[in-house]
């Protein structure tokens, strides 16, 4: 027989006790005509529910309120209780003044006094240069009611996750100068509430933290995780409404291996308990002792029959060729033991237990898996039956990949070998061929790069007669592109900006790769200045910042920008000269008139003929030569027409009067002396 233990700290803990005592005293002195109700559900169970709903005891919601303040002032005698979770702030108040205000009206406020008090935290800590956070679910009732009662900056997290999402750089130079506070929902995973320290002692300077989980709820989850690394199976009790409860199934599973939540003895799956088997039962805060007691006596009775069923199975013999059904009792590298039920214990070879040559038994089977074989040899002497998995999966998993090619679905499997002329992929155990022209590997590429590889696939024919199947990994690749291309075409819209990939050069402009799908840049919009080919301003395999300027979906064409006004060469002129500034310049180009000078590459100036020297020349070219730079001085700028005028005659003829001015100064200081 298994062995069964029930959690000390199992069910009712002293808040709901609390609560329900408030009901049941009530309910016992309740008159005809009095009505005994409750805000909201006073406990998370269905059971106790439906008892107290007999007996009398109505359930109300906020919008019940104003009906029944108005059966109070017409004198009809109503008794509420809060739960143990506590009320909205601004509920709880309303309330108050009703029991103030009508002698028939008797407010019981159940509010566990571990929610109270993170109730009184949340006021005394919130409000100007504070921040107020809580660790707990959000739309769960206990941490609304909490809420409500901080004012200010406030932030709820579900976990350690969300808080550590939460404090980007710029939030923690902004929370540098605040008192920040930190307290947790009074059933807070522990686990999780230590991980919510470490972060916001690394984020924050000096923050108060306040470790507010209820004593009762620690010790519950302590001892059940104690409880589940010695069990083989654990029975979680409780309502999936109910966080303390949840948080124990998920606290028991991290170390039981078979963990079932139920509501009641009703919900109590039929489970095969092997002899010697240590079980478990642990219930959540909302949970009274009568549940937990018809759970215990379900399972034993489920335990006695599953003892039954063995004492009988372990008299009967087994044949070559039957089909059993066993437990796993333990797994090696090379074999797999399985409890039959029987006087014979059965044995899968490694190659009876999987036809993938690179699994590892251990991680295909653990301790407590039930496995279905065919029984290849039976022997009396020695106590063993060699059993074949293999064949029992092969026509199982055959019907499977056949669904998978009759629905189109995708499909995950493992390439497990190279042949000649493609891969095997293993799918649901069962060897699958692609053609190296579906494998989507370039052909310059060894196959053998993805062996090993997992790979989504679907399975495009199959051979019944022979049992064989083909299967393409393009397909999935192409209808991933598909699906990519299409939801690129749905939220393409002019303005975007991308980082995309030059992918090829035309005479008139460059593609660019957005991310599977091409726009084009042209030449107009490459450059201010005009160029010949896109290659002076871009090359192919280089990342630029593009922008839409226009998109025709029905036509697949986007046309993008790269130029911007930062690189605009006038710009750029303007932002570095002005009037009167001396600029070296190059001589780009000589004319009758004159000649035209680069200032920053993509603006020219004009030096007239007269202001290339000091002196009357017949033509530039007898003062000045093309690529030669010289200084020169900006006399005038058409911002309107973009032109600029240059002079060199200026700086000569000021350098001639800086001369001057030196000699005569020299002369004044000799005639002084």
């Amino acid at each position: 027989m298994a062995d069964i233990r029930i959690a000390r700290n199992a069910g009712f803990c002293f808040g709901v006790r609390r609560a329900t005592g408030l009901l049941e005293e009530a309910l016992k002195a309740r008159c005809d005509g009095d009505s005994i109700c409750t805000l909201g559900h006073i406990i998370h169970n269905d059971v106790y529910l439906d008892d107290v709903s007999r007996r009398g005891a109505v359930c109300v919601s906020y919008s019940d309120l104003d009906r029944l303040e108005g059966e109070v002032a017409k004198g009809k005698n109503v008794t509420l209780v809060i739960r143990a979770h506590g009320e909205q702030e601004e509920v709880v108040k309303r309330l108050s003044e009703m029991a103030e205000k009508y002698p028939n009206f008797d407010l019981l406020n159940g509010t566990c006094p571990y929610v109270e008090k993170v109730r009184r935290i949340a006021r005394e800590n919130s409000g100007d240069g504070k921040v107020f956070m809580l660790i707990g679910a959000a739309e769960h009732p206990e941490v609304q009611g909490i809420m409500s009662c901080a004012h200010g900056e406030k932030y709820t997290f579900k976990n350690a996750e969300e808080l550590e999402a939460f404090f980007t750089p710029e939030k923690v130079a902004e929370f540098g100068n605040k008192t920040v506070s930190l307290a947790a929902q009074t059933t807070q995973k522990l686990s999780e509430w230590k991980k919510c320290l470490e972060i916001i002692k690394k984020d924050c300077t000096n923050p108060l933290i306040f470790d507010t989980i209820c004593g009762v709820t620690e010790k519950r989850q302590t001892e059940s995780a104690s409880l589940a690394k010695e069990s083989d199976i654990m029975l979680v009790i409780g309502s999936s409404e109910s966080s303390n409860s949840r948080k124990l199934f998920e606290v028991t599973s991290e170390f039981c291996p078979q963990v079932y939540f139920v509501g009641s003895a009703a919900d109590v799956p039929d489970i095969k308990i092997p002899t010697g088997s240590k079980l478990s039962i642990t219930a959540g805060a909302s949970t009274p002792d009568s549940v937990i007691q018809e759970v215990y006596v379900k399972m034993n009775e489920q335990m006695t029959e599953n003892f039954a069923e063995l004492l009988e199975a372990s008299m009967k013999t087994l044949n070559t060729g039957d089909v059993v059904e066993g437990i796993v009792t333990s797994v090696s590298a090379g074999e797999i033991y399985l409890d039959l039920g029987a006087k014979t214990t059965g044995v899968i070879a490694y190659d009876k237990a999987t036809t993938d040559p690179q699994a590892k038994l251990e991680d295909l089977f653990h301790v407590g898996d039930t496995v279905k074989a065919k029984v290849i040899k039976v022997s009396d002497i020695d106590g063993f039956a060699t059993l074949d998995k293999t064949r029992i999966d092969s026509d199982k998993n055959w019907e499977k990949v056949v669904a998978a090619a009759e629905s189109g679905e995708i499909v995950e499997g493992k390439i497990v070998e190279a042949v000649k002329g493609g891969v095997i992929i293993s799918l649901f155990s069962v060897k699958v061929f692609i053609p190296a022209s579906l494998t989507g590997v370039p052909k310059d590429v060894d196959l053998h790069t993805i062996v090993g590889t997992t790979q989504k696939v679907k399975v495009i024919e199959i051979k019944a007669d022979r049992k064989k199947a083909y299967a393409s990994i393009k397909a999935v690749l192409r209808e991933e592109r598909r699906a990519k291309e299409e939801a690129f075409w749905a939220s393409i819209e002019v303005g975007q900006e991308f980082d995309g990939v030059v992918r090829s050069l035309t005479s008139y402009g460059a593609f660019v790769d957005l991310g599977g799908v091409d726009g084009m840049v042209h030449n107009t919009e490459l450059s201010w200045r005009r160029i010949k080919s896109p290659a002076e301003v871009v090359s192919v395999g280089e990342t630029i910042h593009v922008y839409v300027k226009d998109v025709d979906v029905e036509r697949k064409r986007i046309s993008l920008g790269y130029k911007t006004d930062a690189m605009n060469p006038w710009n750029i002129f303007t932002d570095k000269y002005a009037e009167g500034d001396v600029a070296e310049v190059k001589i780009v180009n000589l004319m009758p008139f004159g000649a035209f000078a680069e200032i920053v590459p993509g603006v020219d100036g004009l030096i007239h003929i007269s202001q290339i020297a000091d002196h009357k020349i017949v033509k530039p070219a007898d003062e000045l030569e093309l690529g030669q730079v010289v200084n020169a001085k900006i006399t005038a700028i058409d911002f309107e027409g973009h032109k600029v005028s240059l002079s060199i005659r200026a700086l000569l003829e000021e350098a001639a009067e800086e001369a001057e001015a030196e000699v005569v100064e020299e002369y004044e200081a000799a005639d002084a002396e």
